[in-house]
């Protein structure tokens, strides 16, 4: 799969939103927004709603910027109350069919060292997406629609350096097929391979339904450290299982949107894709 086709429709998509989120675009009708795209209003408007589940419009209601603010006041979960599973657990974490498994902190400490991961280039609905997996499951996906591919590859490398990594998009295609399923909710099997520290955020994550948000501050207090807010933004940014464990639903106390490892465009993207689902 070429860098075009799995950058078609995210880079489609990203023009009539950054579009769409312009001043002048707020209150441009359907027919000129399409005619901006070299589209009719109606092919326009069927491609934009089959990749979004909404119309352009509705679309616009989410992706704005204080919709982040909105979620925090009327979709914010404190996590105390979400169900826990333990490291080695397994359950029906938010609406994702979620299985996962932790490498032991001592393997973590070597880098890698003796492990297989492979690695292949899927489409997404947000872009083209770096999926990375082991015969215990998915340990990494990255996007590229903003950062760019080589610098995904490099990031997806560098977390580690002792692995030996293989391409191998026909073993890693089952896998990717649960992440982004064409229809239904999706499923994975995941392994996460993280400092003790930076599993407990991700585990903490995992428990955020789809359509809620929740803080740095949240997350900090419900793994036993409220005093390590920056900490703990820095472990969300380092989630290495972008979407699946979903550090897109992390937000700063204020109701900023905060950082996003693979770009804020990506994080609002996210959000407003689920405020479509959810609706």
């Amino acid at each position: 799969m070429t860098e075009m086709e799995t950058g078609y429709h995210y880079q489609l998509m990203r023009r009539a939103i950054d579009l769409i989120d312009s001043d002048a675009g707020r209150d441009m009708a359907l027919e000129d927004i399409a005619r901006e795209m070299n589209m009719s209003p109606a092919h326009f408007q069927r491609i934009f709603s089959r990749w979004a589940g909404v119309s352009p419009k509705r679309y616009q209601q989410w992706l704005a910027l204080d919709h982040a603010k909105a979620l925090l006041k009327e979709r914010h979960t404190t996590l105390e109350t979400a169900d826990r599973v333990g490291l080695s657990g397994s359950g029906r974490l938010h609406d994702l069919f979620v299985r996962w498994e932790a490498m032991s902190p001592g393997d973590y400490a070597k880098g890698g060292e003796g492990l297989e991961i492979l690695w292949g280039w899927f489409e997404s609905p947000f872009g083209p997406a770096l999926i990375m997996g082991t015969e215990r499951g998915i340990c990494g996906i990255g996007f590229a629609a903003e950062a760019g591919f080589e610098e995904t590859m490099a990031d997806m490398l560098g977390r580690w350096p002792n692995a030996t990594f293989v391409e191998d998009v026909s073993a890693l295609k089952p896998l990717a097929d649960q992440a982004f399923p064409k229809s239904g909710k999706a499923t994975a099997k995941l392994f996460l391979i993280g400092a003790p520290f930076q599993i407990k955020v991700w585990e903490a994550l995992l428990t955020i339904p789809t359509g809620q948000v929740t803080t740095y501050s949240d997350i900090a207090r419900v793994i036993g450290h409220p005093k390590a807010v920056r900490a703990v933004g820095t472990a969300v940014g380092r989630n290495p299982i972008s979407w699946l464990i979903p550090c897109h639903r992390a937000l700063r106390k204020s109701g900023g949107l905060g950082g996003y490892h693979w770009g804020l465009p990506v994080k609002r993207t996210m959000l407003a894709w689920e405020a479509a689902e959810t609706a």
